[in-house]
């Protein structure tokens, strides 16, 4: 493989920080970088993340291409190998790439895999079933015939992390068997605010009541397409009622004594980080009076 067919990178960091992202109508072309995934694997060379296409697979691989933008002033697309791994390329879990590498590049890679699975989904009209074609503006296809753009799906959904006092509620999934607690959690219903579907969301999962929610921070997750909105809320009332086929188990633990919790690299991990030193700064501020 020549020097122009491997970028000048090792850094996952790196990578994200010279990265330009856009929307282009310009075809895949030899030479051009592509990041492969398969699915929700994601297929990664040895020297990194990025490999420039060769001239002999653009013709298999430019139905699937979709643009990302651009890397070192050169076209960036994100392709799904349907024939999955390739000599010299490794296979990794979406789930693991963003939870368990601490370089990886987590935004590029969540964007080209969502954006993937919008292009292999929305082929075709959502009406009449005639084959759509690229937005000639936006990021979007085109029925022709409709005359109406689909755009990739974003599912809104709400992340909360609830206050009592000194301690926080942490909660297990009973969808998972590993021993990680997390927050709650769900979509966010037709017709609802975002501050109304926390609250359903808690007393719906745990029959508690909150108050004081407000808005956090946000995170894209593409499982398969959600964009998650994180808030902190305060206990009001309620004793914990779980609803079995959410939740496994939940309790309210102190900051500094907390079982297996979610990386700072998710949503859930950085608002119990946040939390957690909010009430440590309360607890340092009464000792200080």
């Amino acid at each position: 493989m020549s020097k122009r067919n491997v970028p000048p990178y090792q850094s996952g960091r790196e990578l994200e920080a010279n990265w330009v992202t856009g929307w282009s109508l310009q075809p895949l072309q030899a030479g051009d970088w592509v990041l492969r995934v398969s699915g929700d694997i994601v297929l990664k060379p040895a020297n990194g993340w990025l490999q420039a296409v060769a001239a002999d697979e653009v013709a298999a691989l430019s139905a699937s291409a979709v643009s990302l933008g651009q890397f070192q002033d050169r076209p960036l697309f994100v392709v799904n190998q349907t024939d999955g791994a390739l000599a010299g390329l490794e296979p990794l879990l979406l789930r693991d790439v963003i939870l368990h590498i601490d370089d990886a590049p987590v935004a590029l890679v969540s964007i080209a895999v969502q954006l993937a699975h919008w292009w292999r989904d929305q082929r075709f009209c959502g009406r009449c079933g005639a084959a759509t074609v690229i937005h000639a503006r936006v990021r979007a296809c085109w029925c022709q015939t409709c005359e109406i753009p689909w755009y990739p799906r974003v599912a809104p959904c709400v992340i909360v992390v609830i206050r009592r006092g000194e301690r926080m509620l942490l909660a297990r999934s009973s969808r998972t068997r590993r021993p990680m607690y997390s927050l709650i959690a769900g979509f966010v219903e037709p017709g609802e605010s975002l501050e109304q579907a926390v609250a359903r969301e808690v007393k719906e999962e745990t029959g508690l009541q909150v108050s004081n929610i407000r808005y956090r921070l946000s995170q894209p997750w593409p499982f398969p397409h959600q964009l998650m909105a994180g808030f902190f809320a305060d206990y009001e009332s309620g004793e914990l009622v779980l609803q079995q086929d959410e939740l496994a188990d939940a309790g309210w633990f102190v900051p500094d004594h907390t079982p297996p919790i979610p990386p700072l690299t998710t949503i859930s991990g950085q608002l119990i980080h946040d939390m957690a030193e909010e009430i440590l700064l309360d607890i340092a501020g009464r000792a200080n009076r």
